[in-house]
């Protein structure tokens, strides 16, 4: 399953009904819960943004079908982004070989610069 973490910004609705909100995380945990989400963990914030969610989602397509249903419902806007444990991590940087201009394409060896001579 992928990670995400969600920013959530109470909409003025949302903020209205913030006593709620407690309630309202637990309806949607279950309801995720029961099409495959598991939601690591929920944190009321202070400062720029007001919820933050660690979430597993099945894929892709049922993370966005989610979020279009938490912000539907109009108590929160929302700021998606997919997150990557250690693991994913090096998978990700092993693919990275070669990527900066002064390595080798095949060895991820720095090449030294030749300077060439102007005529």
């Amino acid at each position: 399953m992928a990670t995400y973490v969600v920013l959530y910004r109470f909409t003025p609705e949302g903020a209205k009904d913030i006593r709620d909100s407690i309630k309202r995380a637990a309806q949607t945990r279950q309801a995720n819960a029961r099409v495959g989400f598991k939601i690591q963990s929920v944190y009321w914030l202070q400062g720029d943004y007001d919820m933050v969610a660690i979430v597993d989602a099945p894929s892709e397509e049922a993370m966005m079908g989610a979020m279009l249903n938490v912000v539907g419902a109009g108590n929160v806007t929302s700021t998606t982004m997919r997150a990557f444990d250690s693991t994913e991590m090096s998978r990700i940087l092993a693919q990275t070989v070669g990527l900066n201009e002064n390595d080798d394409r095949t060895t991820s060896k720095p090449v030294k610069k030749t300077a060439t001579k102007k005529r």
